[in-house]
């Protein structure tokens, strides 16, 4: 982490462990009750067990350390209203049930991940304040989002691969 995403960290560390106007989702822990038992994703195709990954689990909101089993599954992220914009894209978590994040706030371990903050409307199509950050402060470009009263929920999503991070709504 670069000198600059330090101090802003500092700055907003109230704003990272939820001192927000805003909750960060992650994926429901029901979804992935029914995933983990059935071994079935969202088209049907078998979930992959995996070790040695590092890679962002979407259930605890933190990166994968080699050691532990995970899985690697089709998830379609909710949206508001019924949009065309709905789409499948994989994603990583404990193989077994997990405590959940830390806490409702942006996660702290990839707050200098740049990332594609994509902002929806009350139809679910995606909002013109959808946008990237370079990871510097995600925090300030989620609540410039969500200051538009437009917007119902934002989806942060990886750039290189574009997969579903997280959800965000208002508090």
């Amino acid at each position: 982490m670069t000198a600059e995403k330090r101090q802003n960290a500092a700055r907003g560390s109230s704003r990272l462990n939820g001192m927000t106007g805003f909750r960060v989702h992650p994926l429901h822990p029901a979804l992935l009750a029914h995933v983990r038992a059935t071994d079935v994703d969202t088209s049907g195709n078998l979930v992959e067990h995996l070790t040695g990954i590092t890679g962002p689990l979407r259930c605890c909101l933190r990166s994968a350390r080699e050691d532990e089993k995970v899985i690697l599954f089709g998830y379609e992220p909710v949206l508001p209203g019924v949009s065309p914009y709905r789409e499948i894209g994989a994603v990583y978590a404990h193989a077994e049930q997990c405590d959940g994040p830390a806490g409702e706030g942006y996660p702290e371990q990839w707050l200098d991940r740049p990332q594609v903050l994509r902002a929806y409307d009350k139809r679910g199509w995606i909002h013109p304040t959808t946008r990237v950050h370079d990871g510097t402060d995600p925090v300030r470009e989620i609540e410039e989002i969500l200051a538009d009263p437009d917007v119902v929920e934002i989806h942060s999503r990886n750039i290189a691969y574009g997969c579903y991070m997280f959800s965000i709504t208002r508090a």
